[in-house]
């Protein structure tokens, strides 16, 4: 294979932009393990006091997670997030207003491979949320194993993430006045499985957890598509019925966490490596559906909203899709 190397006369903006991306991917990767291997060598060191007094700030802080967490401006103010943005780049788009006196669930598709569109938007303030839906907070929502892994969880939680949990989704969606947005990637980790550059395919149709917690809180529902979110990585090809895909759906069960085979580009070259290509995303938001609060739904009005729900799901992808690059053959897949 023939490498392509990077020019060496990149500007100083654009290397910027990939270090960002590159500390984000270590983060993603590698910063949990990390974490937990500096409390081990604490452990090993013998540093009792400082093991006794975070361990009892664990004790005491255990349920924040799930409680809308502790985000820290200052830390989604950081520059790197900018460059971050940048490098792909990542744009927000809004389709039409949001009354701040509601509670919302904003389904995100796709997963992609690491859910970068999601990040960007909902974790970080350079593009332009707050200025587009003012009186709105997001909560971006993931899986609760990564809230167990000491040190890391304090990181996760200042950029605005909180558990996947229902408890966590309901505590967001219980303020009385709106104003909260939970953002739930709806396919979920078995969705990043499929994260091929031009798949259109959605792990949706037995997803309706987040329809019965938005007829119970009177949510009202918004579909999200994040068009270039599966063009980012090339995947190893794991087709249904391989003996990857079967390995890979057997370990997602048991650890609750897929383990898709990717690959993009390098730090210094083009040809091979764990960096994202610079590709765009448009993650574009789209009209809400009104929900009326119903304390005991029904399985009719579960699957009634949920046929809504995909309906506008399919329409905000084929009034947007020749915009973004796709051809006007392609459809969604909902499986």
């Amino acid at each position: 294979m023939k490498v392509e190397f990077a020019p060496l006369n990149i500007p100083l903006a654009r290397r910027l932009q990939t270090t960002a991306v590159f500390q984000w991917v270590f983060s993603f990767l590698l910063l949990a393990q990390c974490c937990i291997g500096i409390f081990i060598c604490l452990v090993l060191a013998r540093v009792w006091l400082l093991l006794a007094l975070y361990v009892l700030w664990l004790y005491l802080d255990w349920e924040t997670p799930q409680a809308g967490g502790r985000r820290w401006e200052w830390v989604r103010n950081w520059p790197v997030w900018k460059y971050f943005k940048d490098y792909f780049p990542i744009r927000l788009v809004k389709t039409c207003d949001l009354d701040p006196q509601h509670n919302y669930i904003m389904g995100f598709h796709p997963h992609g491979v690491l859910v970068a569109g999601a990040f960007g938007n909902f974790c970080t303030n350079y593009t332009g949320f707050k200025e587009l839906f003012p009186g709105l907070t997001p909560y971006l929502h993931i899986l609760p194993f990564w809230f167990r892994c000491p040190f890391f969880r304090e990181y996760i939680m200042s950029v605005g993430l909180v558990s996947a949990s229902k408890k966590s989704v309901n505590h967001v969606l219980s303020k009385e006045d709106g104003g909260n947005v939970s953002i739930i990637v709806t396919g979920g980790a078995e969705e990043s499985l499929d994260a091929h550059p031009g798949s259109l395919t959605l792990n949706i149709l037995k997803r309706k957890g987040f329809i019965k917690v938005a007829l119970k809180r009177g949510a009202h529902l918004v579909p999200v598509f994040s068009f270039g979110e599966n063009e980012l990585f090339q995947q190893v090809s794991n087709p249904k019925g391989s003996l990857l895909r079967c390995v890979q759906e057997r370990l997602q069960r048991i650890m609750g966490l897929a383990m898709p085979l990717f690959h993009a580009r390098g730090i210094f070259q083009y040809s091979f490596g764990l960096m994202p290509y610079r590709m765009p995303i448009h993650t574009v938001v789209g009209r809400p559906i009104p929900v009326k609060e119903t304390s005991h739904p029904t399985q009719e009005e579960i699957e009634s909203l949920h046929q809504q729900y995909l309906g506008a799901l399919q329409e905000l992808f084929e009034e947007h899709k020749k915009r973004y690059g796709i051809p006007e053959h392609e459809s969604l897949i909902f499986i």
